[in-house]
């Protein structure tokens, strides 16, 4: 829980930097946006102190000079690709940020659909668009992309993409998620701005990896961790130590690409201004981190998060173990193991002693509480219950009462069919709402609801997804141990 991070600190040095960049192409800026550019939880656990909004108030700070370009490829439109933190399709998730960015005074130009081929779903989505009112442009898949360099840079190539109307000098390229596009939006506009006689360029904005931290710092680890699934590595930038003679960290999926990219900013405009994908970059995270120590333990905690996500998924499908192997690997180049978190050590020793179902949670303090399955609750709420008692600091006391909750346990099995009499942890807290009615005590636990964002659950086994959706809408950071707690072969 200890801060390492200045937000503030951070959210000025990067509205500078991108300023300094629009100003070096003369006043015209491409920025293709990686990651989140708001609810952007893995930057805020690794880095405590940042938070989860952070970017998109940078950008604030730019309101009236950005414009946002957003991109989706149209086989993820085909394929009704979903967004898995959110369980909803890209290009539901596009319209969902038109709406946020919208809402927060930022003008949305256009949607870009990529790599169209006449996909029925991507007339579908466009039609859609249309009847927003939304305007929308196509871009097309390019032969002998991307190394066929006089063709991408031709007018069969970039050129038969429609060019983006954009009006201000930031255009931020955005997306729901990696593969859409991004990059090869921006270079087809730079062809298409050139052919105008317009002054454009090209800017990367990736939170991570931190460039200027080490290959093997925990923060590059835990970027990593979070991106096992899509079999990529951080290495040292090749072209920055040659032309700099620096050490860079950048992502291997960048590097490899530079020499292509840098040929095709050649080809474009005459000279590409960058001797190394971290020259492309723009990040000014590292700057500022105040307390190196705090990152690097909040890093470790999320690498050991990352490896029980992929334990758990790999129990519950049947794949995932060579992931599960590498996030191992990743463990032991950070210098941690499963039993990191207290919480872990403390759940299963509950387990043990009673016999039951146990969780526990590291309080923002660093007190370990604990909570096992009971006749009533499941062991998700029991923790709850109990942590907010101890933040609240009232005695191990019954603050909603049998009365409260056995009509609820009648409702779910009599009525609802429910094979599980006990309350989950939403339920838990309904109760809880409908206690402090007459229960002051009961009023004071739910004042301290808040403080358990970013406080870290571990269970002894996989929780149900009402459960773990509840501490995610709280901010607890859950983790469970990858067994069952009942041994048949269907857990929905």
């Amino acid at each position: 829980m200890r801060i390492g991070f200045d937000n503030e600190k951070y959210i000025e040095l990067q509205a500078e930097r991108i300023r300094e960049r629009i100003d070096q192409f003369g006043g015209k800026l491409y920025l293709e946006f990686g990651g989140k550019l708001f609810d952007d939880y893995h930057a805020s656990r690794v880095l405590p102190g940042f938070e989860p909004d952070s970017k998109i108030r940078m950008l604030k700070q730019l309101v009236d000079d950005v414009e946002i370009i957003i991109v989706i490829n149209a086989n993820h439109i085909e394929n009704n690709k979903v967004r898995g933190d959110l369980g909803i399709t890209y290009d539901d998730d596009v319209l969902r940020l038109m709406d946020i960015f919208r809402s927060m005074g930022f003008l949305v130009g256009s949607v870009v659909i990529t790599h169209y081929t006449n996909q029925p779903a991507a007339d579908a989505f466009r039609r859609r668009l249309d009847a927003l009112g939304v305007k929308s442009c196509l871009h097309y898949p390019i032969a002998g992309y991307p190394y066929d360099i006089e063709h991408i840079v031709s007018d069969e190539g970039y050129g038969k993409n429609d060019y983006i109307e954009t009006s201000r000098p930031l255009v931020v390229v955005t997306a729901p998620g990696p593969g859409s596009g991004k990059m090869a939006t921006c270079l087809s506009q730079l062809y298409h701005e050139h052919k105008r006689g317009t002054e454009a360029g090209y800017a990367k904005y990736e939170t991570f990896p931190v460039w200027n931290l080490p290959l093997k710092h925990p923060v590059n680890i835990a970027y990593e961790a979070a991106t096992v699934d899509l079999d990529d590595a951080n290495i040292i930038d090749p072209f920055h130590l040659e032309a700099y003679d620096q050490r860079t960290v950048n992502y291997n999926r960048d590097v490899e690409i530079f020499p292509v990219l840098k040929t095709i900013l050649d080809k474009i405009s005459g000279s590409c201004p960058y001797q190394s994908p971290t020259d492309m970059g723009v990040n000014m995270a590292g700057m500022a981190i105040t307390d190196d120590e705090a990152v690097r333990d909040a890093a470790k905690m999320e690498i050991v998060r990352r490896y029980f996500q992929a334990a758990v998924k790999a129990k519950c499908t049947g794949d995932g173990s060579d992931m599960v192997s590498k996030l191992e690997m990743l463990m032991s180049q950070a210098e941690v193991n499963q039993s990191y978190s207290p919480a872990r050590s403390a759940a299963l020793l509950k387990e043990e002693t009673t016999g039951m179902p146990a969780g526990a949670m590291v309080l923002p303090d660093g007190t370990v509480i604990t909570g096992k399955t009971s006749t009533l609750l499941g062991a998700a709420s029991t923790v709850l219950m109990n942590a907010l008692k101890t933040l609240a600091g009232i005695e191990d006391v019954d603050v909603i009462s049998d009365a409260v909750i056995e009509p609820i346990c009648h409702l779910k099995t009599a009525h609802l069919h429910s094979k599980n009499p006990r309350l989950h942890s939403d339920e838990t807290l309904l109760a809880l709402s409908v206690s402090s009615a007459e229960n002051p005590l009961a009023e004071k636990l739910l004042q301290h609801i808040d403080d358990l964002r970013g406080c870290d659950a571990f269970f002894s086994v996989i929780i149900s997804a009402t459960d773990e959706h509840l501490y995610k809408t709280l901010g607890i950071n859950v983790c469970c141990e990858p067994k069952y707690e009942q041994h048949r072969y269907y857990h929905k």
